[in-house]
């Protein structure tokens, strides 16, 4: 199975103090914050591509460019969407957007690439040699 042009997916949480701007240090009100709103976002996108890749096969996030229109406050519930809008080759690119119980809170578009995991892994730990 292949990743596809309008492959959808969804993640959700509940607006607490584990998730605020004041939590992710990110500014000082007691509201989502966006750092938090990026990871669901990109969660959406994961997760909904993870079945359409090859055993040993992951994603990884390279480029958000989102905007974070309107606060929520502790208590609502907020999930985030997201849709391959492009696939190039390992490149994806997918429209995010999140919402919550009032109403959208922000928007915007994210990119990943599949990587083969130990591929991946082995650069990455490259860094800790001398």
């Amino acid at each position: 199975m292949s990743v596809a042009v309008g492959l959808k997916g969804r993640a959700e949480t509940l607006v607490s103090d584990t998730n605020t701007a004041q939590s992710a240090c990110s500014g000082a009100l007691p509201v989502f914050g966006t750092p938090f709103m990026c990871a669901l976002m990109e969660e959406a996108a994961w997760k909904s591509i993870a079945p359409c890749l090859e055993p040993g096969q992951s994603t990884v996030g390279t480029k958000l460019d989102i905007s974070h229109d309107s606060a929520t406050p502790m208590g609502l519930k907020v999930w985030a969407e997201s849709e391959v809008i492009q696939v190039d080759g390992k490149r994806l690119v997918l429209r995010v957007a999140a919402y919550d119980e009032r109403g959208p809170i922000g928007q915007g578009t994210h990119e990943r690439f599949i990587v083969t995991d130990d591929r991946f892994l082995s650069k990455a730990a490259k860094k800790l040699e001398g």
